[in-house]
């Protein structure tokens, strides 16, 4: 029985005032505001308490139809209803990341520390542009972001951001090291007079397993999909360096400029991380931009036993970090890091309301001089509570039993013939597919891509599909410490009993066509 509950039944009904100041979250409405943040802990305790499976399954369609049924120029006017609405749409169709079977995608659990710090961060409201909309937080992401920079092992000379994601941070590290090259190569300011006549010329190089937001951000800066250089990994899904020399040199005979490299420390889809010590070298012979995209891989920063996978990152030009990912961190709590603080002035704008410039080092600090985003929430209160009730120890051993996991996965798939595996886990992540010899590779293809969709719809568990090489796979990622060896082998057997089940299919579909 929920302890709550002769309390909220007390209040079960709460109808709001129809003026608009009723609304407002202030000292007058707190006792409103009390009760419905009780009516909402109560749902929360349902929802979480009451997800046996991973997801619903319902279908889109169906859950698209009672959206679209819903009237919003007819308000409610009730809390109680207006909640249960909520529960009916969303938390009883939810996908729950906490569930030990939700193995799919970069999506961690989250630790409660932070969800307290939601509560405080969205009840007070600092945007963190400027100190005189923020005072503290500004204080306090600094303060984060000088701790991960120490974690790296950059210099006082570093600092960085908060941003949205990795596909932001990664876009920042772009555009830097575009801009940067303009200036070095032919003194030209692309903030201030746009693209250079050579900017079509810009190579950018990356694994062909690296994240797509890089090609993204080549085309949001002008510079196109075509300016980033895909380059072949080796058989541990690692940038093979004969390779990436190889892509250089017909890169500068074809007369084009090559200006960054971006190396990556935990792939999305096999958690490989490319050589950054030895792609160091590489960028000091050819004045590349080296760019380390450490969104997956940035646990391993607080993982004392597993800190040497990242070594050479702290010679990186620039890093991305998702603590989303790996620091058991809600959507969104990412950062930007640059080892040269003054490369920040190629995303400077001064507006006189709101961050003049200012010749006096004693000014209050203004982050918007470093983000490419204005208004901008205090998403590092959920690091800083977190870190403060937590500690960083715990969240690396939480990332470093996902990696063990990992392993144990590997061994355990790998003893059944009926999985073939693509590589073994630097990280959290295994990629294999469901292998029938008696089946064509076109079949194969067809059978392992519909196999997460088939999972998806009962509900029981979550996994991931991706494609390599033009071979379709399925994949694991782990970052669940709840998630247990016996809940892997559980989801294995899940796997099978589904390609069973389309593999009868397709044959009764084959005979009807006979």
């Amino acid at each position: 029985m929920n302890q709550l509950a002769p309390v909220l039944n007390t209040h079960s009904s709460i109808n709001v005032d129809e003026q608009p100041h009723a609304f407002i979250f202030n000292e007058n409405n707190l006792l409103k505001y009390e009760m419905a943040s009780m009516q909402t802990l109560s749902l929360i305790h349902q929802a979480l308490r009451s997800a046996k499976q991973v997801h619903s399954g319902v279908c889109h369609k169906e859950l698209s139809k009672q959206i679209a049924s819903i009237e919003l120029n007819q308000p409610l006017n009730n809390v109680e209803q207006a909640l249960g609405e909520v529960k009916s749409l969303y938390l009883d169709h939810a996908v729950y990341f906490h569930h030990p079977k939700y193995v799919a995608h970069l999506n961690c659990p989250v630790a409660y520390p932070a969800v307290i710090a939601e509560q405080l961060l969205t009840a007070i409201n600092s945007s963190l542009d400027t100190w005189d909309q923020s005072a503290g937080g500004t204080l306090i992401e600094q303060k984060l972001i000088d701790w991960s920079i120490e974690r790296i092992g950059l210099s006082a000379t570093a600092d960085g951001i908060f941003t949205s994601g990795g596909s932001q941070s990664n876009l920042m590290a772009l555009l830097l090291a575009r801009d940067h090259a303009a200036e070095r190569l032919s003194g030209h300011l692309i903030r201030d007079f746009g693209l250079n006549p050579d900017a079509h010329r810009y190579r950018i190089f990356c694994s062909e397993v690296s994240h797509f937001s890089i090609q993204k951000s080549a085309a949001l800066l002008g510079l196109g999909y075509n300016a980033v250089v895909p380059v072949t990994v080796d058989k541990e899904l690692k940038m093979d360096l004969a390779a990436l020399d190889a892509a250089i040199n017909e890169c500068k005979a074809q007369g084009n400029i090559p200006i960054a490299l971006v190396a990556t420390a935990g792939t999305t889809d096999f958690g490989s991380i490319d050589p950054i010590d030895k792609l160091k070298a590489r960028c000091k012979a050819d004045n590349l931009w080296l760019h380390v995209d450490a969104a997956y891989g940035c646990g391993l920063l607080a993982a004392d036993d597993h800190r040497h996978l990242l070594n050479g990152i702290e010679q990186a030009d620039s890093v991305t970090l998702d603590y989303h990912k790996s620091f058991l961190q809600p959507v969104s709590s990412s950062a930007f890091i640059v080892a040269n603080k003054k490369q920040f002035k190629h995303l400077t704008h001064h507006a006189d309301y709101l961050n003049p410039f200012n010749d006096n080092p004693q000014a209050a600090p203004n982050l918007v001089d470093k983000s490419i985003q204005t208004t901008r929430r205090f998403d590092a209160l959920k690091l800083w509570l977190t870190l403060r009730i937590m500690g960083h120890e715990q969240i690396g051993k939480v990332f470093s039993s996902v990696m063990a996991l990992a392993r144990s996965s590997y061994v355990a798939l790998k003893q059944d013939p009926e999985f073939e595996l693509i590589h073994q886990p630097e990280l959290s992540t295994l990629v294999f597919r469901f292998n029938d010899k008696n089946l064509s590779d076109e079949q194969l293809n067809l059978l392992n891509y519909q196999i997460k969709d088939e999972l998806f719809k009962q509900g029981e568990c979550a996994i991931a599909r991706t494609k390599f090489r033009g071979i379709n796979y399925l994949k694991f990622t782990l970052l669940n410490p709840n998630t247990q060896i016996e809940d892997i082998k559980s989801i294995a057997a899940d796997i099978k009993a589904c390609a069973y089940s389309i593999k009868a299919r397709l044959k009764v579909e084959e005979t009807s066509h006979e």
